[in-house]
């Protein structure tokens, strides 16, 4: 009876946990409504699994060992429709899931665990931490011979260059691909919009706005 409380309260705490995390630090920051089955799915099922090979396996080892490899090693994140900071999500709903879920752990240890990573992913992640920091991936359509030309056509179409990799270059169709990081300017009103086509991609000839993702 002690066993079946002890792990109704485990329960309770995973659940309180990864609620808060989900619904109210994640989607409204982010909005994306279709990852969150996935977050609470995920952590109520680690926490399922852990909690009963900790059962068969006498309190953990091997077994726990064995079988939570297994568990992870069939998840698979797909990095062209999850964000980094949406798999900071995704792992912490993982340990939060696989904490409360040890019966050897006491409530108070694992209560305090849970705590301290929804404070570190509610500050990294917060709006204000870096606000004005951006990332974009452009297409331009030019060639740049100087690094100086590059660094004034990117501060005239977005903001402060921060930092730059120059992903492609392409001498037939005079284009230049950019993965940059860049600090978007303090007065609200100012106007960034290129005096050139910029393009989003490779292989369009309709002008677009570059994607943006923030860092």
């Amino acid at each position: 009876m002690e066993s079946l409380r002890q792990l109704a309260l485990h329960l309770a705490l995973d659940l309180t946990a990864v609620a808060i995390l989900t619904f109210a630090v994640y989607y409204p920051r982010h909005r994306r409504r279709d990852l969150l089955p996935a977050y609470l799915a995920l952590n109520a099922a680690l926490f399922t699994v852990v909690a009963a090979l900790a059962e068969v396996g006498n309190g953990g080892g091997t077994a726990l060992g064995f079988g939570l490899f297994g568990v992870l090693s069939i998840i698979r994140l797909r990095s062209d429709s999850i964000q980094h900071e949406e798999v900071a999500y995704y792992f912490t709903t993982l340990v939060i899931g696989l904490i409360c879920g040890l019966p050897q752990l006491e409530l108070g240890q694992a209560g305090a665990l849970t705590g301290l990573l929804l404070a570190v992913v509610y500050a990294s992640d917060h709006p204000k931490l870096f606000a004005r920091s951006r990332r974009a991936i452009v297409t331009l359509d030019a060639v740049y011979g100087n690094p100086d030309d590059l660094r004034a056509d990117l501060d005239l179409r977005l903001g402060e260059p921060l930092n730059w990799t120059v992903m492609e270059v392409d001498f037939v169709r005079d284009l230049t691909v950019v993965d940059v990081r860049y600090r978007v300017a303090k007065e609200p009103g100012k106007d960034i919009a290129p005096k050139k086509a910029a393009k989003a991609g490779t292989g369009a000839d309709r002008t677009a706005e570059p994607s943006l993702e923030a860092v």
